[in-house]
């Protein structure tokens, strides 16, 4: 009798290590980049405050309109590519007998880091690689935009789509039989089953696929960096990238602060937006 109001006594005790190590983690070092957003820091000195000087030069900085066009290029990508190969492959395979085996070569990518398979793709798609060899064409896959940009998309499509399709399959697996075996009573296969019974009780997963990819796409990083480093120049950057070269290669701390806050809000109200859309 006495159990029930002790926990509820000390139910904050119980959460309070994890909330802590959150703020630690998470919190504590948004803080700091958010204030030394409004600073002029190069990692030596002492902060000098500058309040919004930085912001300001977010809006006249030709290197961030790109990086930001490269960023949206690589979202609807994403949801162009992995996702929907993905939700394709899942449906292709799902009645077939041993559709399992016919999955297991889209998974296996998904194991290697994206730095992994940069460093196996770039002497692929370089000037004098492979690509080139087979195609029978003379092109600058990573030297050339938005050619770059498209390529990388390619190989993050790579790793991504194994993992994509393992969890559509899984949503189609969650679906009841009973609506499906009523639809084809009534006559429904093909596309029309799939439209207007298949895909709407499978919303709810496909809103976490898409929610994960439009975050992930939104934070693209170690592909880039390792087979272009953002160029030539500057013309395959994502927010990601620059906000890192801003930062640690220009040591303009302050500016790469500012850069890591916009991507921070960026990333936060489009998840925003998105899960309240797909509540309604």
């Amino acid at each position: 009798m006495t159990r029930a109001p002790m926990l509820g006594r000390f139910r904050y005790g119980y959460v309070a290590p994890a909330a802590l190590l959150v703020a630690v983690l998470l919190y504590a070092p948004f803080l700091w980049t958010a204030y030394l957003s409004l600073t002029r820091y190069d990692g030596l000195s002492e902060p000098e405050w500058t309040g919004l000087a930085n912001f300001a030069h977010l809006l006249d900085d030709p290197a961030l309109l790109t990086s930001t066009r490269n960023t949206l290029l690589w979202v609807a990508g994403t949801m162009l590519l992995p996702v929907g190969l993905g939700l394709l492959v899942a449906v292709l395979s799902y009645d077939l007998r041993g559709g399992g085996w016919y999955r297991v070569p889209f998974m296996l990518p998904y194991a290697l880091s994206g730095a992994g398979l940069a460093m196996v793709w770039s002497p692929v798609l370089s000037h004098d690689g492979v690509a080139n060899t087979l195609l029978g064409v003379d092109t600058a896959f990573l030297q050339e935009a938005p050619v770059n940009t498209l390529a990388m998309l390619l190989v993050w499509t790579w790793q991504q789509l194994g993992v994509n399709t393992l969890l559509f399959v899984v949503g189609l697996q969650s679906i009841p039989k009973e609506p499906i075996e009523a639809a084809r009573l009534d006559g429904a296969s093909g596309w029309r089953l799939f439209r207007h019974v298949i895909w709407p009780l499978m919303r709810p997963l496909t809103a976490v696929v898409v929610g994960l990819a439009l975050v992930a796409s939104l934070k693209t990083f170690d592909i880039v960096w390792v087979m272009t480093q953002g160029g030539p120049g500057r013309n395959s950057e994502t927010l990601a990238v620059t906000m890192y070269k801003e930062t640690f290669v220009a040591s303009d701390y302050g500016y790469g602060s500012a850069v890591a806050v916009l991507l921070t809000v960026v990333t936060g109200l489009a998840s925003y937006l998105y899960l309240r859309r797909q509540v309604r």
